[in-house]
């Protein structure tokens, strides 16, 4: 699981660095990019990636927060496909896993860049907390209420 691990944590620190972030930024963030082995094995966890014939090019995880809500740990693309579609197919993915899960709602802290796909997800922003790793960055927090 080494492998898979690095690869995503890889494909996450790509995905961000398309936004335009500092060097001094991204070094900040690197905790919060990085998937472990621990984090694949682990039952809250739910990792899934998309992949075009057998290139992965983008990937999210639900954390199970309660028995009514996950949180969407993890999203990203690969920034050769970031506006191409993959980004929506995951969305639609995840509501559909949560939703198998039996939650009601995804709990989303987004990059400030990504709230507007959020919210074109059907995201409502809720709130904004501080970063925890970059002083002074701001996160919107959203949530997805699921149908079930």
């Amino acid at each position: 699981m080494t492998n898979e691990a690095d690869y995503l944590s890889g494909l996450a620190y790509r995905s961000k660095k398309h936004w335009g972030y500092s060097p001094e930024f991204m070094h900040a963030a690197t905790h919060e990019l990085t998937v472990t082995p621990g984090d694949i094995r682990n039952d809250k966890f739910h990792y899934f990636v998309a992949s075009i014939k057998t290139v992965v090019v983008g990937f999210y995880s639900l954390e199970e927060q309660s028995v009514t809500t996950v949180e969407l740990g993890a999203m990203f693309v690969e920034p050769d496909f970031i506006g191409s579609g993959v980004g929506k197919v995951l969305m639609d993915h995840a509501k559909t896993s949560a939703a198998k899960l039996g939650v009601s709602k995804i709990i989303i802290q987004s990059d400030p860049h990504a709230a507007s796909f959020y919210q074109a997800a059907g995201g409502k922003v809720t709130g904004k907390r501080a970063s925890e790793s970059i002083a002074g960055h701001v996160l919107p927090r959203l949530e997805i209420a699921l149908s079930n």
